[in-house]
C-alpha cells in the first residue's frame, strides 16, 4: 500500500524545482506570538532551501490570522491556486470551532466538509496536499474553543479517508506536558504563548513534526535547522516561570 507522504517523496526525488505553499490562520501565519522568532513556515524554509540544498524551491506562507477553512476556500486562488504550487500544507480549525465569535457557528460535518472541499481544489492542481491538525487549548481559559478536539478529530478523518499526509500537531502538543512535572494539568506550557498560539518553541515544534511526518528528517541527517528545534522542543519540556 503506498503511504500518503510518498507523493512529496516522489517530488523531491523529481529533483525539480518546488512551489510549497503554506496557509490557514495565525497560527501558521505566525505574527506576535513567537516574539520576533522564527515561525514554522520559515524555520521549514530554512530546512528546504538551506539544509536540503533546495535553493530553487519556493516556499510561500499565505496564512491570514483569523481565518477558517470557508474564508480560505473562498479566496483559493489568493492563498492556494495562484502560486501554481507542488505541495500544499493547511492547518485550520482553532477559529472554525469557537462558540462564541461566529453566528452561527460552524458545526464539524461542515467543518469536515470544508477539508474534504480543500483536497479535492488542491489535487485538481495537480499539487499534493498536507493537512496538519491545530495544537492543542488551554480551554481555561479558551472556553469557547472547546470543540478543538472534534474539530482535529474531523482532518484526521478526511485525511484517512483521502488518503492525505496528516501531521497531527493536536496528539502532538496533547502528549507533550506528559513528564514535566505536577500542576500542569496535562497542558503544554512551554509551547504556547497564550490559550492558543504557541510561542517561540510550539512553532520549533511544529516545524520538527511537519518535517518527520513528511520524511524530511531522513534527507538532512546533519540538519543545523533539526538539531536546533529538537533543542528548543527539549527546553521547553522544563519551561523556567519569572518569579
Amino acid at each position: 500500500m503506498t503511504a500518503p507522504s510518498d507523493g512529496v517523496t516522489g517530488l523531491i526525488e523529481s529533483d525539480r524545482p518546488l512551489t510549497w505553499v503554506f496557509t490557514g490562520d495565525s497560527i501558521t501565519h505566525g505574527l506576535i506570538h513567537t516574539r520576533g522568532a522564527r515561525s514554522s513556515a520559515e524555520h521549514l524554509h530554512e530546512l528546504i532551501r538551506g539544509d536540503l540544498g533546495r535553493v530553487q524551491d519556493v516556499v510561500i506562507n499565505t496564512a491570514v490570522t483569523g481565518w477558517r477553512a470557508d474564508l480560505i476556500l473562498g479566496d483559493f486562488g489568493r492563498r492556494v491556486a495562484d502560486w501554481r504550487p507542488d505541495v500544499v500544507s493547511l492547518m485550520i480549525g482553532t477559529n472554525d470551532c469557537t462558540t462564541v465569535w461566529l453566528d452561527p457557528v460552524i458545526e464539524p460535518d461542515a467543518f469536515g466538509a470544508s477539508i474534504t472541499e480543500f483536497v479535492r481544489r488542491v489535487r485538481a492542481l495537480d499539487a499534493v496536499p498536507v493537512l496538519q491538525t491545530p495544537p492543542a487549548v488551554d480551554l481555561l481559559h479558551a472556553p469557547d474553543r472547546e470543540r478543538i478536539g472534534a474539530f482535529a478529530q474531523r482532518i484526521r478523518d478526511v485525511a484517512a479517508r483521502e488518503g492525505v499526509v496528516l501531521v497531527d500537531q493536536h496528539a502532538r502538543f496533547t502528549e507533550f506536558s506528559a513528564g514535566t512535572g505536577p500542576g500542569n494539568e496535562g497542558m503544554p506550557w512551554g509551547l504556547l504563548d497564550d490559550a492558543f498560539h504557541p510561542n517561540a518553541a510550539g512553532h520549533a515544534l511544529l516545524a520538527l513534526e511537519w518535517a518527520r511526518t513528511l520524511g524530511l528528517d531522513a534527507r538532512a541527517a546533519e540538519s543545523r535547522v533539526l538539531a536546533d528545534l529538537t533543542a528548543r522542543v527539549a527546553v521547553a519540556r522544563h519551561p523556567q516561570w519569572p518569579l
